[in-house]
């Protein structure tokens, strides 16, 4: 009897948008991350000082963020919205004007890449698929995964759900690690120490975020 051919548990072709290449954001005047902290902190009235003590985070490292010398991980980028008192959302992808959002596959926008705290490693690009919704506290992004084996473990508030749509995640969560294949999941509380990578070369997931 011949071998019954394994079929893919999902199809190739619907998600070829989102397991491909994700280009760098392109200058159309979207404004960078780092922008938007300076104008919001100027707008709240905090200096730099006043905003390390909030987070923790070192003067020169915030510095850094607002002057796009270091693209801010997605953690980062949580607490600083919390200290802020902003919607995360504006912070990453902009403040919208609906009340709901129909994002087509070929109207994805890249929004953003995020560095290593020094600026000079690339971790992950990401697109926003929900922008244009006003005041919403969940994030859905796809994101294309780095290889990160040293990162350091990210802790803040909120939850996160993971689908993995191409490649090999390597996530550190707690004392353990997983390694999650496509059609994998995983969903947890953004308290406990975790860290999300590719395993080997680029791994594409869908990632949520609730900002709690």
């Amino acid at each position: 009897m011949a071998e019954e051919t394994k079929k893919p548990y999902m199809s190739v072709d619907f998600f070829e948008d989102l397991t491909g290449e994700i280009e760098p954001p392109q200058a159309s005047g979207v404004e960078d991350v780092g922008v938007r902290v300076r104008r919001i902190r100027k707008e709240k009235g905090i200096s730099l000082g006043e905003l390390s003590k909030l987070t923790g985070f070192d003067e020169d490292l915030l510095a850094d963020i607002e002057g796009n010398k270091v693209k801010p991980q997605l953690g980062t980028v949580i607490k600083l919205s919390k200290a802020l008192d902003s919607a995360f959302g504006r912070i990453v992808s902009g403040v919208g004007d609906k009340i709901y959002s129909i994002t087509r596959r070929g109207e994805q926008k890249t929004v953003s890449r995020s560095t290593g705290s020094k600026g000079s490693q690339q971790l992950y690009t990401y697109k926003a698929l929900a922008p244009e919704v006003k005041g919403r506290h969940m994030e859905a992004l796809i994101v294309q995964l780095e290889e990160n084996p040293e990162g350091d473990m990210s802790v803040h508030d909120g939850e996160e759900f993971i689908h993995v749509l191409a490649g090999t995640a390597l996530l550190k969560i707690g004392s353990e690690v997983f390694e999650l294949e496509p059609g994998d999941s995983v969903y947890y509380l953004s308290t406990t120490p975790h860290l999300i990578a590719s395993k080997e070369g680029k791994t594409t997931i869908l990632a949520v975020l609730y900002e709690g």
